[in-house]
């Protein structure tokens, strides 16, 4: 069964001790299973307080981040491979210490607009990074998702099966394609056959909707994406990520061009949201059974 989350940034735009409080106790309150919280800067985090809030509220929590153009480790650039592999590394030991089972986001290459395409050496050099890293992972129980993201946030990673493709090159277990509804709407020529195609390289999924805003107040089919994710099989997390200029500070602002309200109320858009998702989910696994209820007699 899959396990539920939404992501921080629709609560708060940090991770101070308040912050962290009111959206964990916020995600429970809903009815979340777990929270998706960001570590850009893994050190910020409070390790035991973090700890102390997921107990009282019963929740787990998983981790999400983009590497900048200083730790980009597609670059090329051996000093900003060594800069971006320290990053992830304490990512890792961040989710170890507060027993998350999944770090995912662009891990692969920088979050920020390129100029110039990605080139076979800096990707060779991601996929050794990635390697190296997913074992250090492995040793805690932790997977990888490589988030496949729109071309305006990475040169690397665009499609699902350029996930799929990068996936084999690590060929490491815990290595799994992180695919969003969001993204998958601007590059996807049909996003539920890319769900389909991903097949057991999916490892964790991001739910919303092509403006980022309410569930189902957008252009994506979302029937038929929860369609292809339950005919295939897929029991992972799933995550619902929205932004707003309510929320959303810089520089996430900037990078990801939150220039207007898409909604006021997070705790309606959450609960919207999983409302949205478990009725989904429901309806498409009831589409499998069709066909052995139309049997004739």
């Amino acid at each position: 069964m899959n396990k539920l989350g939404v992501h921080a940034l629709v609560w708060e735009a940090g991770w101070s001790h308040d912050e962290c409080s009111r959206a964990i106790a916020r995600t429970a309150e809903v009815g979340y299973d777990f929270i998706e919280a960001p570590a850009l800067d893994p050190g910020s985090i409070d390790v035991d307080f973090t700890r102390r809030q997921l107990e009282k509220n019963g929740i787990g929590i998983n981790f999400s981040l983009g590497l900048d153009a200083d730790t980009d480790i597609s670059s090329g650039d051996r000093e900003k491979a060594g800069r971006g592999t320290k990053r992830l590394e304490d990512a890792i030991a961040l989710a170890r210490d507060l027993g998350a089972t999944h770090v995912c986001g662009i891990l692969h290459s920088a979050f920020q607009k390129n100029a110039v395409p990605t080139t076979a050496a800096g990707v060779a050099m991601s996929v050794d990074i990635i390697g190296h890293v997913a074992e250090i992972a492995a040793r805690s129980g932790i997977t990888l998702g490589l988030e496949v993201v729109n071309r305006y946030e990475s040169n690397v990673l665009n499609t699902a099966s350029q996930a799929v493709e990068f996936c084999r090159r690590v060929n490491a277990p815990n290595v799994k394609a992180h695919l969003d509804v969001y993204h998958m709407n601007i590059e996807e020529s049909d996003i539920a056959s890319a769900i389909r195609d991903t097949g057991d390289y999916l490892g964790y999924f991001h739910t919303g909707d092509s403006h980022r805003g309410y569930m189902g107040s957008g252009s994506i089919d979302l029937a038929q994406v929860f369609r292809a994710l339950v005919a295939s099989g897929y029991e992972g997390p799933i995550a619902f990520e929205s932004f707003s200029s309510r929320v959303v500070g810089q520089p996430l602002e900037g990078i990801l061009g939150i220039w207007r309200n898409l909604w006021e109320d997070g705790q309606d858009l959450a609960a919207h949201a999983l409302m949205y998702t478990r009725a989904q989910l429901k309806s498409a696994q009831e589409t499998l059974k069709q066909a052995e209820r139309s049997r004739l007699p």
